[in-house]
């Protein structure tokens, strides 16, 4: 497999990079279901780079297990390079994966990524595509992240590691990435090391992108916001709740903790929330539970005691209430419904 030459395309926008140093080069490993947003959100500000700079100053490439073409999550498929090979040291190698993130974990997929790692490269995971490195074992000593909505079924297949609710992680050797947005935040930071902040600025501008490199760190929204609401009380409260699916706090443990009146914390659950602090907190257990139902292979059991049940039968009948399913019907292979690209 060789080189193509790097693209360096035309446009009406112009940032000269005096010293631009050699070509930097980047390979895309897509896997089964990647999500197409996280992808094209990683190549395009390399793409923009050059552009910007009218230098070629990134090289990429697009790699598969056997050199076809690869359906996104959308269904869109995209051609590729050439097959799975040994790559030059100085290439970074990103995973780029999606819905169902164990296809991040196929064999050949994890073996290239370790002797890519073995031999000095820099490797990272796009979306879901932290499952390789782990499977790998280079995240047992690094910072990583990954789609929040997969963190909880990858807290279940390794439960050693613990990955971060960062946009993005870049360290020597390892980065990652939730995907979407972050994809794009995670490239500007590294085009910011490259060749500096205010180019990178200049990048981020084209991308449209108005937020600062590294400011906007969480991949989910703050309490405070999710909830709509500025109350320090309700916050602490939801966030108690949030920390404490598997083993649920009493609920008069937390308005007594609170500082509120039992009817004033009910109140305040249904002005805000629409539901009682009791319904709240059983519906964040249960869409955990849908969750875990949705991208592990946990039983029945297993799902019902992770989010607090003490029985299967009471875990089923609150599940089919919430959902209009009984969870034993509900899909675990995203297939039907589909999942939906992020």
């Amino acid at each position: 497999m060789t080189d193509s030459l790097p693209l360096v395309p035309q446009g009406a926008a112009f940032f000269p990079v005096d010293t631009p140093g050699e070509t930097r080069k980047y390979a895309f490993l897509l896997v089964p279901g990647f999500t197409l947003l996280a992808f094209s959100s990683a190549v395009e500000p390399l793409r923009i780079a050059n552009q910007l700079s009218q230098q070629p100053l990134y090289q990429w490439r697009l790699l598969s297990e056997g050199g076809e073409a690869v359906a996104s999550s959308s269904g869109i498929s995209v051609c590729t390079d050439g097959p799975l090979a040994p790559l030059p040291r100085d290439t970074r190698l990103f995973v780029c994966s999606g819905n169902p993130a164990a296809a991040a974990a196929a064999e050949a997929v994890v073996a290239l990524v370790r002797a890519h790692a073995r031999f000095g490269g820099t490797v990272g995971g796009i979306c879901t595509g932290a499952v390789a490195l782990a499977k790998a074992g280079l995240l047992d000593r690094a910072s990583f992240t990954l789609h929040w909505e997969n963190q909880p079924a990858f807290c279940e297949d390794f439960p050693e590691l613990t990955p971060t609710p960062a946009m993005f992680e870049i360290e020597a050797k390892v980065m990652t990435c939730g995907g979407g947005a972050a994809s794009t935040d995670m490239m500007i930071s590294l085009i910011a090391q490259d060749h500096g902040a205010e180019f990178a600025a200049m990048v981020s501008e084209m991308c449209l992108r108005k937020v600062m490199v590294g400011v906007d760190a969480a991949q989910r929204s703050a309490l405070s916001v999710l909830i709509r609401s500025r109350n320090p009380g309700l916050i602490a409260m939801v966030a108690r709740m949030k920390a404490h699916l598997e083993d649920p706090v009493p609920l008069a443990e937390i308005v007594t903790a609170s500082g509120y009146s039992r009817r004033h914390v009910e109140r305040m659950f249904l002005s805000v929330l629409g539901e009682t602090p009791g319904d709240f907190y059983r519906g964040l257990r249960l869409d955990h539970a849908r969750n875990l139902l949705s991208t592990t292979e946990m039983t029945l059991i297993e799902v019902a005691v992770a989010c607090g049940f003490s029985t299967v039968a009471h875990f089923s009948r609150s599940f089919r209430a919430r959902f209009g399913v009984a969870p034993t019907k509900f899909n675990r292979t995203l297939s039907a419904p589909a999942a939906q690209p992020r």
